[in-house]
């Protein structure tokens, strides 16, 4: 197989921080792991991040992307932000790669706006998800897996495109005095020029522009597996722990603060409409309180553990999934952003309380000049 500080978020900083306490950010790699099916990522700082090119599948939270096909990538259109007109920063991605031919490789993107006029709640036009995919045999990368032992080779580059020296997104402005940079978009090299005038003609790298580029993490998966019974069992005593808190809130005057339960739960909760509004946000807590910093859940064709009351902020987002583009198929829920992400991405400008990733269901192949295809996203805040 193929590798794959605190802050202020507006009302999402008052409810992650009740999920956990904020930790040590100066170690920290994204670890994976999977329970009930869920797999669940952690953020730990990993020791070279040489290894995080795309010659190696990763997945990663931050530094620049690691472009999986490298015929076609996206136009800088697919990424620049509808209302502030600034390119989005590019946020994670994931390989997950399908058990098909064309699907043997797999990589999804998330990339952000960091304006923050630009974050409206429940509105997720301030974030872009791009699919890629490739088959074993390609023109890109070998067949082999790659040794990962000794020290990292570099990264594959493209051979019809330049790279951004900010970003690293496709580019086609070249800098004004020397033949080794290229960038996206005049704001870049804007950004980027009185760093790169002093080593202009030298180098074709750049230290990271924070105002730009993420801190990097690696992720690393991890498997635990639980007996089926003994899962039955412990949502039991977990549903009866979240009636017992529920009522003791209600005796102190402290329900309808949060809110935070899945569509598919609330009809267990119905017949106690006095305290719906709590059940969302104690399920959330519970859930959260499993593995406190966890930061990703995958679950392909799952459910989003919701932060909000689906009817009060995306119902409207839900009924709307569109299509898949290219094959007409069905989106499915495939991965959510928690939002104990904002702590380590040291940005308070940014503020989600569950990023929700809609992809094809059948991850179809993409036609011939076709590298990246854009998918479907729900940002839910806590507040409407």
């Amino acid at each position: 197989m193929y590798p794959s500080q605190e802050r202020r978020v507006h009302v999402t900083f008052a409810v992650v921080e009740i999920l956990y306490e904020l930790t040590n950010l100066e170690n920290s790699i994204f670890v994976i792991m999977e329970t009930n099916g869920i797999e669940l990522g952690f953020l730990e700082k990993t020791d070279d991040n040489g290894w995080l090119n795309n010659r190696y599948f990763p997945n990663k939270v931050g530094g620049k992307p690691a472009w999986l096909h490298l015929g076609d990538l996206p136009d800088q259109e697919k990424l620049i932000c509808q209302k502030c007109a600034k390119p989005k920063s590019f946020l994670l991605q994931l390989y997950v790669p399908f058990g098909d031919d064309y699907n043997f490789h797999r990589m999804l993107y998330v990339f952000v706006c960091r304006s923050e006029t630009c974050h409206v709640p429940n509105n997720a036009s301030v974030l872009t998800v791009l699919r890629s995919q490739l088959p074993l045999k390609n023109e890109f990368f070998a067949s082999e897996p790659p040794i990962e032992s000794g020290k990292p080779l570099p990264s594959i580059l493209p051979k019809e495109h330049k790279l951004c020296l900010v970003c690293g997104c496709k580019s086609s402005i070249k800098c004004n005095c020397c033949d080794l940079g290229y960038y996206c978009c005049l704001l870049h090299r804007d950004l980027h020029s009185k760093v790169h005038m002093s080593t202009c003609s030298k180098t074709s790298t750049i230290d990271r522009l924070s105002i730009v580029e993420f801190d990097e993490w690696e992720i690393v998966k991890e498997s635990i597996n639980e007996d089926e019974e003994d899962i039955k069992k412990a949502n039991v005593l977990e549903e009866e722990k979240i009636d017992h808190e529920l009522e003791k809130l209600s005796m102190s005057d402290k329900a309808g603060i949060f809110q935070n339960i899945p569509d598919s739960e609330l009809e267990k909760y119905s017949a106690n409409s006095e305290l719906i509004d709590d059940k969302f946000f104690c399920k959330f807590r519970k859930e959260c309180n499993k593995e406190p910093e966890q930061i990703i859940r995958y679950k392909r064709n799952g459910t989003p553990l919701w932060i909000a009351d689906v009817e009060k902020t995306v119902a409207s987002h839900l009924k709307e999934i569109p299509k898949c583009e290219y094959c007409g198929g069905n989106r499915s829920f495939e991965f959510q952003i928690m939002p104990q992400l904002l702590h380590y991405l040291n940005d308070d400008s940014m503020d989600w309380g569950v990023i929700a990733v809609y992809t094809c269901s059948k991850s179809c192949p993409l036609p011939s000049g076709v590298g990246y295809v854009e998918e479907f996203v729900i940002k839910q805040n806590v507040t409407v």
